[in-house]
């Protein structure tokens, strides 16, 4: 994950940390509701298929209401407000159970709660079982006030859950490509486009500050650690690497204290729409597989020498041999010293390629 976008996910956790109570911020509105249009009961009533519910109120203890029998079915979603001076003279209304029973609704003053996108979410009212004239400009733009000021509050703490939701689940998987991240052996590097570090795991730093003594930063720049024909080289393979083309080698690198044999992989990172962000480099040491390898050469090539000094080396003073041998039979057994001399010329040559196996499996 880039480092730009960690940090913004690290403001954002500052605030969703606030403490935010909408509940009695809701609360409180009603009651202001009621104190400036001076009424007795006001409410928040919040829609569903076919019931509103009275989850804040002052002045009356009604908890749900059909829609069918509620003053707020007739309101638009055009920040207007519905004001009936008395219920029981709109025919809209005077049937109403509301009206004809508890709470006797006469007056009545409400606007409709729409969000920014167009959504009836329910409605803000003042109530008064008296009748009574229109609310006065200010009380009617207080009223309009209030219940834009309630919207604002709900798709607050809506949006507050989606980021709430989107930071845990960007904090989840940050910690599983983290814990990726620094398993293994393996060093890792994230690089932009203009080759500036973005992030690194543990081994990557600690072989940075070992080799070149520099302590690795986001934002750290290639050819702040990288100089000369090793940092042309990276950067021709990073550029290779932002243009689509993964590169992926095994390569023996000299550096002043130790030459070491390196995995080596540039590949391109992409974003969310496919464009290329960076490249993601990563380099695993395998020195120790690559000299084993070379010790497994180094005994393929003494065995190839011990079966070409027995298929021929070995064969003459062991032809020599039996070839005297062959003589002193015919003989009687019987040699001359020249024979004898000769004979212990091929036993010496025999003895040394003898030796010279002995010295190739040490």
């Amino acid at each position: 994950m880039p480092q730009k976008e960690l940090e913004r996910l690290q403001a954002v956790n500052r605030f969703l940390n606030l403490s935010i109570d909408k509940d009695q911020n809701l609360q409180e509105i009603v009651e202001l509701a009621s104190e400036l249009c001076e009424t007795p009961v006001a409410l928040i009533s919040l829609i569903d298929d076919d019931t509103y519910f009275l989850n804040f109120k002052v002045g009356t203890e009604i908890n749900k209401t059909l829609r069918q029998d509620s003053f707020c079915q007739y309101l638009t979603n055009k920040n207007e407000l519905l004001i009936v001076p008395d219920a029981t003279l709109d025919s809209r209304f005077a049937n109403s159970p509301h009206v004809t029973g508890n709470p006797h609704i006469r007056f009545y003053a409400g606007i409709a709660l729409t969000t920014h996108d167009g959504h009836n979410l329910g409605s803000l009212c003042v109530i008064d079982p008296q009748p009574r004239p229109q609310l006065t400009r200010p009380q009617q733009h207080l009223l309009q006030i209030m219940g834009k000021r309630i919207v604002q509050i709900m798709e607050f703490e809506f949006s507050l859950q989606i980021l709430k939701e989107q930071y845990l689940e960007a904090k989840d998987t940050e910690i599983k490509l983290r814990s990726f991240f620094e398993s293994g052996t393996s060093c890792h590097l994230l690089l932009g486009k203009q080759l500036d570090v973005i992030t690194y795991n543990k081994n990557m730093a600690n072989f940075i500050r070992r080799i070149y003594n520099i302590d690795l930063q986001p934002g750290t720049m290639v050819n702040q650690i990288l100089s000369g024909p090793a940092l042309q080289r990276f950067e021709e393979e990073c550029n290779i690497a932002l243009d689509g083309m993964p590169i992926h080698q095994e390569r023996e690198v000299k550096y002043p204290s130790e030459n070491i044999w390196w995995d080596i992989t540039f590949e391109p990172c992409y974003d969310a729409e496919g464009e290329t962000i960076g490249v993601s480099f990563n380099a695993n040491d395998i020195t120790e597989r690559k000299l084993h390898e070379q010790q497994i050469v180094a005994k393929n090539e003494s065995l190839k020498n011990i079966a070409h000094i027995q298929s021929h080396d070995l064969r003459r003073p062991v032809a020599s041999i039996l070839g005297f041998m062959e003589i002193f039979k015919s003989s009687g057994y019987q040699s001359t010293k020249e024979e004898l001399m000769m004979m212990e010329s091929a036993t010496k040559e025999l003895d040394d390629k003898i030796r010279d196996i002995v010295t190739f499996t040490e």
